[in-house]
């Protein structure tokens, strides 16, 4: 039991928090239980581990990547708003969910190549991209690693790299913080489980901006003025894709897409319904 309440203690805030994901509860959106839907729920056989995912509503498809620790029913917000107009492909990432995975070893690449592959395995060519926290990282990944894939994408509270420099010191201390002391209880499945989330913070990802570089498609650029993703490190991601928008919220933290899920929804719906045409500066007024 005491091992149990320890390990609460020291996961579930962290795995729930602002970086995580949402802050607020998430549940079902009218009758619909995202994430734990029966008649649209199946499992994709991928890359040595069964992938859970949801498709619903018809057209364009649109796939959305969830953060740290959350699943499908963090878009619970936005599942309902765009499959009135697309596809919307929505899955669990490895080791998190209904996606489980036992393997030691957690990476972005590895998770990226998992979205690409169940891409293939539903016959799409390429889609919208939209992706929180990590799931902007991974949404960057296979942006970079098959082009091909992305239309646009939409990124909010993604990093580069783990340091002070991306994410607000004071949670970078509490994250590797937890993480020793995990390492200092038995060593469980579901701790090793739980491990291996934080540990993919903490080393990764590895990201330059040169490697943003190679990111071609319109990128909306995503965060709010208070995220654990420093804005200034957002700044940093929009300035050296090429094709890209940044959208700084004001009085917002890193659950942009509840918090503000109205506003999110139309201007990434917008963002994608038009084409892409950035402004150069003074000579546009002329």
């Amino acid at each position: 039991m005491l091992k149990r309440i320890l390990i609460t203690l020291l996961v579930f805030p962290f795995l729930h928090s602002a970086f995580a994901q949402a802050t607020l509860p998430v549940a079902a959106s009218g009758t619909t239980a995202y994430g734990s839907n029966t008649k649209a729920g199946k499992y994709a056989d991928l890359r040595g581990f069964k992938m859970y995912y949801e498709v619903y509503g018809t057209g364009k498809p649109m796939l959305f990547i969830h953060g740290n620790g959350g699943s499908i029913k963090d878009f619970k917000n936005q599942i309902p708003y765009f499959s009135k107009n697309y596809k919307v492909i929505v899955a669990d990432s490895r080791a998190q969910g209904k996606s489980v995975d036992n393997s030691d070893s957690l990476s972005y690449e590895m998770m990226a190549d998992d979205f690409n592959a169940l891409l293939n395995k539903l016959g799409v060519d390429s889609c919208y991209v939209v992706g929180w926290s990590d799931g902007g990282i991974n949404g960057l990944l296979l942006a970079k690693r098959n082009p091909e894939k992305v239309k646009k994408l939409a990124i909010t509270g993604a990093n580069l790299w783990p340091d002070t420099t991306a994410l607000e010191p004071a949670l970078w201390q509490w994250i590797v913080s937890g993480n020793d002391s995990l390492a200092r209880v038995p060593q469980t499945p579901e701790v090793k489980a739980q491990k291996k989330l934080l540990n993919l913070m903490i080393f990764n990802p590895h990201i330059t901006t040169a490697d943003l570089k190679m990111v071609k498609c319109p990128t909306l650029v995503i965060g709010g003025d208070n995220d654990v993703i420093l804005p200034k490190h957002t700044m940093v991601i929009a300035e050296a894709i090429p094709k890209s928008y940044l959208w700084i919220l004001p009085n917002s933290g890193h659950s942009t897409l509840v918090v503000y899920k109205d506003i999110f929804n139309g201007v990434v719906g917008d963002f994608f319904k038009k084409p892409y045409r950035k402004e150069k500066g003074l000579s546009q007024l002329e």
